[in-house]
């Protein structure tokens, strides 16, 4: 129990810090796509430092998190007994669903990260902005099927699932609104 203790500490710890790279890099590729909109030399010293910046965020901390997490995870639930048991339990398949998504989701910004890394803007700033709640979301499913396990209330679960990104979509429409009508 001690092991798993340590394990599940361990594993929550780069969950934060794979969380905390996942939401900082996408802010970060809003920033190098609105750069890439200005005028030199404005734009090439702002395009390298974000360069820099997101070189350092994803493969010091974003990266080795995820793996790290992912390490502690597989160890804890295939090789203590607790963790075992814990995969015979319905709301562990459905977490390790919302987490296939999660790493679905870190292997799409990879390939942002790449494109980025050699100027090529394929996306807004507004769809980056957007982009970034998807991290959000999956955090909110994870910790409540975590927290609730078996009382987790499937009904209210998909509706708040799905209310979720309405008020997040309904919040970001009030915050461009609000920053169209400063910039004018």
């Amino acid at each position: 129990m001690e092991l798993y203790n340590y394990l599940k500490s361990l594993h929550l710890i780069f969950v934060i810090t794979w969380f905390a790279g996942l939401f900082y890099i996408v802010r970060l590729f809003v920033y190098q796509i609105e750069a890439s909109q200005k005028s030199d030399p404005v734009k090439s010293i702002l395009q390298k430092q974000y360069k820099i910046m997101t070189y350092r965020l994803w493969y010091i901390i974003t990266w080795p998190s995820a793996i790290l997490a992912s390490i502690f995870a597989f160890w804890m639930l295939f090789f203590t007994d607790l963790g075992r048991a814990w995969m015979l339990m319905p709301w562990m398949h459905v977490k390790l669903g919302f987490v296939l998504l999660l790493y679905l989701y870190h292997w799409k910004c990879h390939l942002i990260y790449r494109e980025l890394q050699n100027d090529v803007v394929k996306y807004s700033s507004n769809y980056m902005r957007l982009w970034n709640e998807g991290a959000t979301i999956i955090l909110f499913a994870v910790v409540f099927l975590v927290i609730l396990k078996n009382a987790f209330n499937w009904i209210f679960g998909v509706v708040g699932i799905i209310a979720f990104p309405v008020i997040i979509m309904l919040g970001f429409k009030f915050y461009k609104r609000i920053r169209e009508r400063n910039s004018s």
